[in-house]
């Protein structure tokens, strides 16, 4: 699967994208942050706030229980705010 990261969340992860197996136990896209959580502070700084973050998969929005079989692209970004 491809996660891809943007806005602060790259920067905070130092990545924009990587492709990753899912990882056995993961489910879904709570699961997977969950799972992303554990792989540094890097990690589980910038998702800390699983609340605020937004999440497409396959290119449409999804939530936290959307279920993910392991080759989909998952798209991680802040709230965005406009002016």
């Amino acid at each position: 699967m491809k996660i891809l990261y943007f806005a602060s969340l790259r920067q905070r992860t130092g990545t924009g994208e990587e492709d990753i197996s899912l990882p056995d136990g993961v489910r879904d896209v709570a699961g997977l942050i969950d799972w992303l959580k554990g792989r540094g502070p890097e990690y589980s700084d910038a998702l800390a706030d699983t609340s605020a973050i937004r999440v497409a998969v396959n290119q449409e929005f999804a939530t936290l229980e959307t279920a993910l079989e392991g080759n989909e692209e998952v798209a991680l970004f802040p709230p965005m705010t406009g002016g």
